[in-house]
């Protein structure tokens, strides 16, 4: 599972980059979302794959019977997750902003507008 994951990781990288080095903005945000999404599997797959365990100790023992998954990765995830959709929220009402001073998207055409 860990290779598929990792050509996974790999073609997103790929992807999130040729989207970041488009001119237009909106492809730029599409390139942000590609790449976070990117590290955050390519965190939670370094972190070890433990199927079918869940990542908590049963109540009154003192330690797990069995395979216990790793929950550190998990929340780590998580709040990445949080973090870039916040990013994401931002970006979008800045690309708005800017596209009704500029009325286009292309990186290009906004350079000029620095008067």
């Amino acid at each position: 599972m860990e290779p598929l994951l990792a050509i996974v990781v790999g073609a997103s990288y790929a992807a999130g980059l040729y989207m970041m080095l488009r001119r237009s903005l909106v492809k730029l945000v599409i390139g942000i979302i590609l790449f976070s999404n990117a590290a955050n599997l390519l965190f939670f797959t370094s972190a070890g794959l433990t199927r079918g365990a869940p990542p908590l100790v049963p109540e009154g023992m003192l330690g797990p019977e069995g395979a216990v998954a790793d929950p550190l990765p998990q929340a780590l995830v998580l709040t990445a997750i949080v973090i870039a959709f916040g990013v994401l929220a931002f970006a979008v009402v800045l690309i708005h902003r800017a596209y009704e001073v500029v009325k286009a998207d292309d990186l290009d055409q906004m350079k000029d507008t620095d008067t």
